[in-house]
């Protein structure tokens, strides 16, 4: 059984998805949910899933190693970004190479990087005039949003679509295939724990 790490900042609708994705699974299970935000949805969704929780602040979690070591008391093997919003430090990328993915809310390399994030990104796309948006998932490495591509697919977007709408047809991308996308990554993990 393999053990999935969600880190996310906000509201979890992602997390939640891909929790219940892996509910009766038997070859994977979300096994530790991580915030940076104390009051963050997230937490409570963990809960209500029966998920240990963690909140980290900010110099724990740039400044010391003590995640790692809570990480390895969950035999954590990947981790997953779904709407964290802190850029991951070096001993992180480190300890888990091509075992750690984000979502991103676009075309990357399009509409990436510090402070592109959720409705941000959409306002930018709209003000662009864009015809198509989408979703990237991609290896995390020490920058925002620069990782390898794992995967993309688009959605178009109308002329009176608003930053909500385009929002909207985003997120039902996302919760369609990002599941699927761990759950592959995952199988094809090569034996033995992460860290």
């Amino acid at each position: 059984m393999r053990n999935i790490a969600i880190f996310a900042s906000g509201t979890g609708t992602n997390a939640r998805k891909i929790i219940e994705f892996f509910r009766n699974d038997d070859t994977a299970r979300v096994a530790l949910v991580v915030s940076n935000k104390k009051d963050a949805c997230v937490l409570d969704i963990a809960r209500e899933h029966g998920i240990a929780a963690l909140t980290v602040d900010r110099t724990t979690f740039f400044q010391s190693e003590a995640l790692l070591e809570r990480l390895r008391a969950q035999k954590i093997d990947f981790i997953v970004l779904a709407g964290f919003l802190w850029l991951i430090p070096p001993y992180l990328v480190n300890a888990f190479p091509r075992r750690m993915i984000n979502i991103h809310p676009a075309l990357l390399p399009a509409y990436g990087g510090k402070g592109m994030y959720g409705m941000h990104v959409h306002e930018a796309v709209k003000a662009a005039g864009d015809a198509e948006t989408g979703i990237t998932i991609h290896y995390v490495n020490e920058h925002y949003d620069e990782g390898d591509f794992v995967f993309q697919t688009r959605c178009p977007v109308h002329q009176d679509d608003t930053p909500a709408d385009i929002a909207r047809s985003v997120q039902r991308l996302e919760h369609l295939y990002f599941p699927q996308i761990i759950a592959k990554l995952v199988s094809e993990l090569p034996t033995g724990p992460a860290i």
